[in-house]
């Protein structure tokens, strides 16, 4: 049985949502975007990789569960077209208000190619996005470089089971690449994304940790403002 697909986006279920730097199309000049103040804008390059001209639609987003509701911030430009083999800089505009000044605040930046009208009839469009963070920092912060150096980390146990709990007391966000609670010669690999300022989290083992685990000590990596993987390691408090 065949199926007709029609030239019309397809919304649903032929959407493919991209995190990444590279799609088919547009490529973006890094992973995140750092606004520093007191500067009120920054930039990042877009670039079609294409052999025909694309249309690009760009926009900002609270990050989930930031508590965060209004963005306030202008993406220009927020729709433009962009020629085969071309590249363009997105600037993001920070408004100047609605803010913490004492703590960093992080939102989504999305930049979606548009398909162009199908020449077949049988043709399958797809919209393509991708999604970085882009993080307000306030002035009069400290140095961002020490803050997963001072993470704090202990085991506890909730219903029967070992959690890996972090305590970040700086006012920065620290996206985590991987976690591992060592133990002698094992390892316990712990579900870790990002840890927002002055928060803790219970991090979930994929690996039973008995209670007779001795020598408990914590490697991981996090992301830098350059996108680059740094490594760390952490010893367990009570």
């Amino acid at each position: 049985m065949k199926l007709a697909l029609s030239s019309r986006l397809l919304w649903a279920g032929a959407f493919m949502l991209f995190s990444g730097m590279a799609s088919a199309g547009i490529t973006l000049g890094g992973t995140r975007v750092v606004i520093q103040a007191p500067a009120k804008e920054a930039s990042i390059l877009v670039k079609n990789q294409a052999a025909e001209d694309i249309m690009i639609q760009s926009w900002m987003e609270p990050e989930s569960g930031s508590g965060i509701q209004d963005v306030p911030f202008a993406i220009t430009p927020p729709l433009s077209r962009l020629g085969a083999n071309k590249q363009q800089n997105l600037r993001i505009l920070f408004q100047g208000q609605g803010l913490p000044s004492d703590r960093e605040s992080v939102f989504r930046l999305s930049v979606q190619e548009i398909p162009q009208k199908a020449k077949g009839e049988n043709t399958l469009q797809i919209a393509l996005r991708q999604r970085i963070k882009v993080f307000y920092r306030p002035a009069g912060l400290p140095t961002v470089e020490d803050a997963p150096k001072n993470l704090k980390w202990r085991l506890v146990r909730q219903d029967g089971k070992a959690l890996l709990e972090v305590t970040n007391d700086s006012p920065f966000h620290i996206s985590f690449v991987a976690v591992k609670l060592k133990s002698g010669g094992k390892s316990y690999e712990a579900m870790a994304d990002m840890i927002g300022p002055k928060s803790s989290q219970k991090l979930v083992l994929k690996d039973a940790v008995p209670s007779t685990a001795t020598g408990l000590s914590v490697e991981f990596e996090n992301v830098n403002d350059f996108g680059a993987s740094e490594k760390h390691s952490g010893v367990l408090t009570n």
